[in-house]
C-alpha cells in the first residue's frame, strides 16, 4: 500500500475528531449560557420575593408594624377561600395594638373571603389591583344578633348575618387603600332575598358598632349583598373618596348609613345604588325610641349620586332615636328620584331638626324635596301610636334643578305638622311633561325665599330680602377639625 493511500484514513479521523471536539465546545458554551440564564432569573425571582413594599397613604393614625396577607397564607387566584388567612393575620397583629399598632396590606390578586372581624389601632389596606371578593358559601358568614335599636332584622325576624368586614367595640380602625375593590357578588344574596329563601338578614360590605375613630377612605365597593357601609353606634367618623356602585334594580344596596352615630364626615364619594346614596337612621319604632342613641353632628360633602328609585339624602325612615345637626353641600344628584327626603311615620316618635342643606345641583328628578309623614313600615305591631315623631329646622338654600318632575311633595302627618322649614334661592326648571302643580303639601309650615316655581301656600315667600335666610351654620363641627397625617407602610 502506497504512503499516499495510509494517509487518507488518518486525515479523515483528524477531521472527524475536531468536529467532534467543535461541536462539544459548542454545546459546554451553550449549556454554561442557559445556567447562567436560569441563575440570572432564579436571583431576580428571588430579588422579586424579597423585595421591600413601599408606600405612602394618609390616615387618622399610622402604625408601627406592617405584614402583609400572604405572610398568612394568602392566595389571590380568586378560587381560594381567604377567610382563614386574614383571621390568622389579624389575630397575629393583635398582639401590636398596644405597641404603635399594625397594618395589614393586601397585595394585588383576587381574595376570595368570607367574613371575618377587625381590631383595635389596626389598618387594613387594599392595593390599587386587590379585589376581595365575597365569598357565596353561607358556611363563612356567622349570624349574629339583630340590632338592638331594631329589635329584628331587616330581611328576616331573626338575626343577620355578619358583614364581610366586621367589628364591635373597636377604637383607631382604618380600612383604606389605593383605590382596591370590594365585591360583595351580590346577585347571591339578591336572589336568595328576592325568592323569601332567607333565614337571617343578608350582610353588609362594612358594618364598625360600638367603635370610636373610625376611617373609610379610598376604594371601590361593588355589588353589596344589602348596605355597603354601616358604622352604628359610633362615633369621630371619617368616611372619604368612596366610590360605590350597585345594579339600579339591586334591593336595598344603600351607600353609606350612619346610624346612630357622633361626628361623622362623609365626603368626596360617588354612589350608584339601588336605594338611597346616603340613609341617616336611628333605630326603629319601639326599639330605637328605647335605645334612644341619636345620630347627631354629621356632615355631608361633595356627594355624587344616582339612584332612579331613592334619595340622593335620606333622613329615617328608621329615625326613632333622633336625628339632629345634619350639614349637606356641593351635592350633585343626577337621574334619581328625590334629593333630600325625610321618611317616618306614627310610631316612629324620635325628632329630625337642625338640618341644614346648600348648593345642590340637580338633574332629572322626579321630586327636588320630599317629605314623608306615612312611610308605614314597622318593626312589629307592637309599636306605639302615640309616639309622633318631631320634625323641625329643616333648611335648603342656593339649589338649581332641570328636568323635573314635581318640584316637591311635602306631608307631614294629621295633628302633627312638619314646622321650621325654610327654602331659598331655589330654581327648579320643570321637565316637558311635568305635573300641573309643581307643589303637593299638606300639614307642614315654614317660609321660602326666592324660589321658582312659586311654592305652595303654606310656605309664604318673605320678599328678596330674606334670599339669605335658612342660614348655615358658620361654626365647624368636631369632626373638620381633625386631620389626616401621611403615614408609610413598609414590608
Amino acid at each position: 500500500m502506497s504512503q499516499t493511500n495510509t494517509k487518507v484514513p488518518f486525515l479523515r479521523m483528524k477531521l472527524l475528531w475536531k468536529s467532534h471536539v467543535r461541536v462539544q465546545v459548542i454545546r459546554l458554551v451553550c449549556a454554561l449560557l442557559l445556567v447562567t440564564l436560569l441563575s440570572s432569573e432564579v436571583a431576580e425571582s428571588r430579588k422579586a420575593k424579597t423585595a421591600r413594599t413601599s408606600f405612602e397613604y394618609k390616615a387618622i393614625n399610622c402604625r408601627a408594624h406592617s405584614a402583609s396577607l400572604i405572610d398568612f397564607g394568602g392566595v389571590g387566584d380568586g378560587n381560594t377561600s381567604n377567610t382563614k388567612a386574614f383571621q390568622s393575620a389579624i389575630s397575629h397583629l393583635s398582639q401590636y395594638a398596644s405597641k404603635g399598632g399594625a397594618q395589614l396590606y393586601v397585595p394585588a390578586g383576587k381574595w376570595l373571603t368570607g367574613s371575618f372581624s377587625l381590631i383595635s389601632h389596626f389598618t387594613l389596606y387594599l392595593n390599587k389591583d386587590a379585589f376581595l371578593l365575597a365569598s357565596q358559601d353561607i358556611r363563612e358568614w356567622p349570624v349574629i344578633e339583630p340590632l338592638p335599636s331594631y329589635g329584628r332584622g331587616r330581611d328576616a325576624a331573626a338575626g343577620r348575618y355578619t358583614s364581610l368586614i366586621f367589628g364591635t367595640n373597636l377604637t383607631d380602625v382604618i380600612v383604606t387603600g389605593d383605590n382596591g375593590t370590594i365585591d360583595g357578588q351580590g346577585a347571591f344574596w339578591w336572589q336568595k332575598f328576592q325568592k323569601k329563601k332567607l333565614k337571617y338578614t343578608r350582610p353588609y360590605l362594612i358594618e364598625l358598632m360600638f367603635s370610636d375613630k373610625i376611617q373609610i377612605s379610598n376604594l371601590t365597593l361593588l355589588n353589596s349583598p344589602s348596605w355597603n357601609v354601616h358604622p352604628v353606634y359610633s362615633s369621630n367618623i371619617i368616611i372619604k373618596g368612596l366610590t360605590i356602585i350597585a345594579p339600579v334594580p339591586s334591593p336595598n344596596t344603600d351607600g353609606i348609613n350612619p346610624d346612630s352615630c357622633t361626628n361623622t364626615r362623609i365626603e368626596d364619594c360617588y354612589i350608584v345604588s339601588g336605594d338611597d346614596c346616603v340613609a341617616v337612621k336611628s333605630g326603629w319604632d319601639e326599639y330605637g325610641i328605647k335605645f334612644g342613641w341619636p345620630t347627631k353632628q354629621l356632615v355631608i360633602r361633595r356627594l355624587t349620586c344616582i339612584s332612579p328609585e331613592s334619595a340622593a339624602i335620606a333622613l329615617g325612615s328608621e329615625m326613632s332615636g333622633g336625628i339632629q345637626d345634619v350639614r349637606a353641600e356641593d351635592i350633585t344628584a343626577i337621574h334619581t328620584e328625590s334629593g333630600v327626603r325625610i321618611k317616618t311615620a306614627v310610631g316612629r316618635g324620635g325628632y329630625v331638626k337642625d338640618i341644614y342643606v346648600k348648593r345642590m345641583t340637580m338633574h332629572t328628578m322626579k321630586w327636588v324635596f320630599w317629605m314623608t309623614g306615612n312611610y308605614g313600615s314597622h318593626a312589629d305591631s307592637h309599636y306605639d301610636p302615640n309616639a309622633l315623631p318631631e320634625i323641625n329646622g329643616i333648611n335648603y338654600r342656593d339649589v338649581v334643578a332641570d328636568n323635573v318632575t314635581i318640584a316637591a311633595r311635602l306631608e307631614g302627618i294629621s295633628n302633627d305638622p312638619f314646622t321650621g322649614i325654610c327654602i331659598a334661592n331655589v330654581t327648579i326648571n320643570m321637565a316637558a311633561k311635568a305635573k300641573k302643580q309643581p307643589w303637593a303639601c299638606t300639614d307642614i309650615e315654614g317660609i321660602t325665599s326666592g324660589v321658582t316655581p312659586k311654592p305652595c301656600n303654606s310656605l309664604p315667600d318673605q320678599g328678596p330680602e330674606k334670599i339669605k335666610a335658612c342660614d348655615f351654620p358658620q361654626e365647624n363641627l368636631p369632626i373638620d377639625m381633625l386631620e389626616l397625617q401621611k403615614c408609610v407602610y413598609k414590608h
